[in-house]
């Protein structure tokens, strides 16, 4: 201990350690700054990247990207030529020909928080299926219970009445497994069939094709919501199918069970679409009345904007190419540009083309000479890599090295990752500004102080910058007197399409009440005098089978 004091009494090394403290703290204080310095430049990363380049290679790169690239200017010109073609849609003279179709839906009412009671869903959209019973709660709660059942390939490429008997032994399996199957309570359903159909009632719809690998024959222009029908009725199931459900629409209705002001649903996924709430006074082609509330949801199929070569002059080669190799040459344009079906093709044909400019992978291109490899093969780059190589936010890159070498790319370098990364980028910003001013011309459209768009889609839901750019797009095209809000739909394919049922056997039961003050038989009216106070509670199924016939094959709500 008394050495260790003379140790420190040492004027000299005290003076010493002294020194070596404030040289510390110095550099600590420097290091420090740079780092702050170096985190302001964050969002440059990539550009910076880029600069270390040969200044001729980066003014190749740009002038590649350049194409994608679409400022105000041309936005607003787009979106004169949507809302043309929307008007076109919406027209009886024109609506034939018409790339924008614009279909009624026959939904006039959205959810607004106050339902409650128990409704069934079946969602078919694909080899799997759902089944859903949907409990509405007060104060907007819902309790949902479904069930993924598979269609068999056979029953894919079979005969359509087998089908809709397989949909309804899958719906009887869920309703003993829920223990529901009450003989005299009739259950509403809402039916959400993802395939291209003519709406031509709330619960009428002939399918125009079949998509997706089926092939069931006899279903091709017949009523599917009837068929359904005759097959649940042949199992004995008290089950009525009270609406046929787009999935914009049940997007669009889910987002309204809480937010009131939602007047938009979007679908930004594999595939986009839109639907919004349109005056019916502008709906030229609408046959059903014009009671209040006088609006109806439209079902734009706005995917097919620029069939008619009017988006030629922002498509790229890469886009016609895209398109070319599709199932559907010159079919859903404006979705080939934007969804998440093709947006990984289009960075993956600006890779190879900046390969053979030796503009990437510079010096080692024989070296990925595989042509087996993902990168040489249609559809190899996919659109989940370009959401995962914009998540790199450091410049080690190391989620796009991942992706790269999922696609057969050994050892990039630094600079083909920020390459790689700006490309991607590019590619999705323009996914996102095309979406938002399409999007925008429907909010100026409705001309509402405050709207809720309801979103759903993959791409919007796992993209990281998708919305942002969404966004930052609409802010500069939606008028300055109309606040707009996105937000992510839950479920819009089942707890949305549930909503729409339980809403439309709501109107069902008031036009039944309608009918049941003038019918005149008695054991009918006693039969309905139990439910005609309380709107939630289900009609006993021999008293609507017999009153339905009252009502219009093109019912509305």
């Amino acid at each position: 201990m008394s050495s260790l004091a003379t140790i420190i009494k040492d004027d000299s090394l005290t003076s010493t350690l002294r020194i070596g403290f404030y040289s510390l703290a110095a550099c600590s204080v420097v290091g420090l700054a740079a780092y702050v310095g170096y985190k302001a430049a964050g969002p440059n990363k990539t550009a910076h990247a880029l600069q270390n380049r040969h200044p001729e290679s980066n003014e190749q790169i740009e002038k590649v990207l350049e194409s994608l690239r679409l400022d105000d200017e041309k936005l607003r010109h787009i979106m004169q030529l949507l809302e043309q073609e929307m008007d076109a849609g919406l027209s009886p003279a024109t609506h034939k020909n018409a790339d924008v179709k614009m279909f009624p839906t026959y939904v006039r009412n959205i959810a607004d928080g106050s339902e409650t009671g128990q409704v069934l869903a079946l969602d078919l959209g694909g080899t799997n299926f759902r089944v859903l019973l949907v409990t509405l709660l007060p104060q907007s709660r819902v309790d949902l219970k479904s069930k993924i059942f598979v269609i068999p390939q056979s029953i894919m490429l079979g005969e359509g009445v087998n089908l809709f008997r397989h949909l309804a032994d899958c719906l009887l399996d869920f309703m003993k497994k829920e223990n529901i199957l009450k003989t005299n309570i009739r259950y509403p359903l809402g039916f959400t069939f993802s395939f291209p159909c003519k709406q031509e009632g709330l619960a009428s719809a002939r399918l125009t094709s079949w998509t997706k690998g089926f092939t069931c024959a006899g279903v091709v222009n017949e009523d599917v919501v009837k068929l359904l029908q005759t097959a649940i009725d042949e199992k004995g199931i008290n089950v009525q199918c009270v609406a046929l459900v787009n999935d914009t629409v049940g997007t669009l209705m889910a987002c309204a069970y809480k937010d009131p002001n939602t007047a938009i649903g979007l679908i930004l996924g594999t595939g986009t679409n839109a639907c919004y709430m349109e005056k019916i006074g502008r709906v030229g082609t609408w046959d059903g009345d014009y009671n209040e509330p006088k609006q109806v949801i439209i079902n734009m199929e706005w995917g097919a904007f620029g069939n008619n070569n009017r988006l030629n002059h922002i498509r790229t080669k890469y886009d016609e190419e895209v398109d070319l190799s599709s199932v559907n040459p010159g079919k859903q344009i404006f979705e080939k540009m934007i969804s998440g079906m093709y947006m990984g093709e289009i960075v993956r044909l600006i890779i190879l083309d900046l390969m053979q400019q030796d503009l990437l992978f510079i010096g080692q291109r024989d070296g990925y000479g595989d042509y087996s490899t993902p990168l040489f093969t249609r559809g190899g780059f996919y659109t989940k890599f370009v959401s995962t190589v914009e998540t790199d936010e450091g410049i080690a890159f190391a989620n796009t090295r991942r992706v790269l070498e999922d696609i057969g790319i050994r050892n990039p370098t630094f600079d083909d990752c920020a390459i790689v990364q700006h490309i991607c980028k590019n590619v999705s910003k323009r996914a996102a500004r095309l979406a938002g001013a399409s999007l925008a011309v429907i909010v100026n459209r409705i001309n509402k102080p405050s709207i809720t768009v309801g979103v759903d889609g993959s791409l919007y839901r796992y993209h990281p910058r998708f919305k942002r750019n969404m966004e930052k797009c609409m802010k500069t095209v939606v008028n300055k007197n109309i606040k707009f809000k996105l937000t992510l739909s839950d479920d819009g394919s089942g707890k949305g399409a549930a909503l729409i049922a339980i809403v439309a056997d709501r109107f069902q039961k008031q036009q039944l009440r309608s009918s049941f003050d003038e019918n005149e038989d008695e054991e009918i009216r006693e039969q309905f005098q139990k439910t005609a106070e309380d709107p939630t509670i289900p009609i006993p199924q021999a008293t609507t089978s017999t009153l339905l016939r009252t009502l219009p094959s093109t019912c509305c709500f």
